[in-house]
């Protein structure tokens, strides 16, 4: 069997498993930055778009970082604990969040920040059976969304400790677990042992496209807002200023939101960058794509006043449907299909 055959052979196993088993993701790759120091939860709350002043250790949620003009830097997960707040960023935001973060970290502020990438590790499960594996691999603890805790592994040697967090960054069944980089090893080789499939990165891009989560330097780039972007559920709009504040409050109370990301189903490929039309117009721009059972997926923005989910669009000869992924949130309705 040739390495191209094995390969899509491995990603079909890894999809099915997401689907209706359990899947392993290893997101050690992506950043881990860490803030310290008592105004460490001040400090976030002004940096990005959730709120966070009165967070909790135990919880987890979502934020957005963007620049002075709004415009989209990544999609973050924040993990409060008592002594820090834990950062899980993109892989290619990395460098451009720490950088940010330093910035604007002042004499007078208590924050020390760390980039704690390479001394830790990060593994997500996807799957209805997710639950069940951790069971079995001596978790029993039951954590809601939104939280996560610090939990022993009485099952491997030394007995490690790990974050272990509901969700997985997308509308799946499934959990994360956080640990020192010299345990990695033996806790993934647990959760393969106890059932876990391999998922690699062509399946994530293609379970987080079918989600619909955007991704920077596709979807996430100096072009769109988080409004655009389908970000709502992780933005406060009455919290006070942060970076980029005034814009998105204007956008919102003004409804100024003019193009939104859609997912699109395609019978054949197009290049992301390609124009989406309608009626011989412009109306937006796909930004992903990527094969699927029957055709292919992708995602793109198309102008508000265009319609949403059910438009039929063209992409140069091809015609697409625009869909509605779970992932994405809007704060007001678009018009109805023309």
């Amino acid at each position: 069997m040739n390495q191209e055959l094995q390969e899509t052979q491995n990603d079909a196993e890894a999809l099915q498993a997401a689907q209706s088993g359990v899947a392993l993701y290893d997101r050690t790759p992506w950043g881990r930055l860490e803030l310290t120091g008592g105004d460490r939860l001040r400090f976030i709350h002004n940096q990005s778009t959730n709120t966070f002043n009165q967070r909790q250790p135990g919880e987890v949620c979502e934020t957005v970082f963007v620049n002075n003009t709004a415009r989209t830097l990544d999609l973050a997960t924040v993990y409060i604990t008592d002594e820090s707040v834990l950062i899980l960023v993109s892989p290619n935001r990395r460098e451009t969040l720490f950088q940010l973060l330093d910035r604007y970290i002042f004499p007078a502020d208590k924050v020390e920040l760390r980039d704690r990438t390479s001394e830790t590790a990060c593994f997500s499960l996807i799957g209805d059976n997710s639950q069940q594996l951790l069971q079995n691999l001596g978790l029993t603890e039951d954590i809601p969304p939104g939280q996560h805790r610090r939990v022993t592994l009485n099952t491997l040697p030394n007995a490690p400790e790990i974050r272990l967090a509901a969700g997985n960054g997308l509308k799946l069944p499934g959990y994360t677990l956080l640990c020192d980089a010299d345990q990695a090893a033996s806790l993934r080789a647990a959760l393969y042992e106890k059932g876990a499939t391999p998922l690699g990165e062509r399946v994530w891009q293609r379970l987080r496209i079918q989600q619909g989560r955007p991704a920077p330097d596709a979807e996430l780039t100096d072009d769109y807002n988080p409004l655009e972007a389908g970000l709502w559920d992780y933005i406060s709009f009455d919290k006070g200023c942060y970076i980029g504040q005034e814009t998105i409050a204007r956008l919102n109370t003004y409804q100024g939101v003019k193009q939104q990301l859609w997912g699109l189903h395609l019978p054949e490929p197009v290049e992301p960058g390609t124009p989406i039309e309608l009626n011989d117009k412009k109306v937006g721009t796909l930004t992903s794509i990527i094969p699927s059972e029957d055709g292919y997926i992708g995602l793109g923005y198309i102008r508000t006043k265009a319609g949403g989910a059910g438009l039929s669009v063209k992409l140069g000869a091809t015609e697409a449907t625009v869909i509605d992924p779970p992932f994405l949130s809007r704060g007001y309705l678009c018009p109805p299909n023309p």
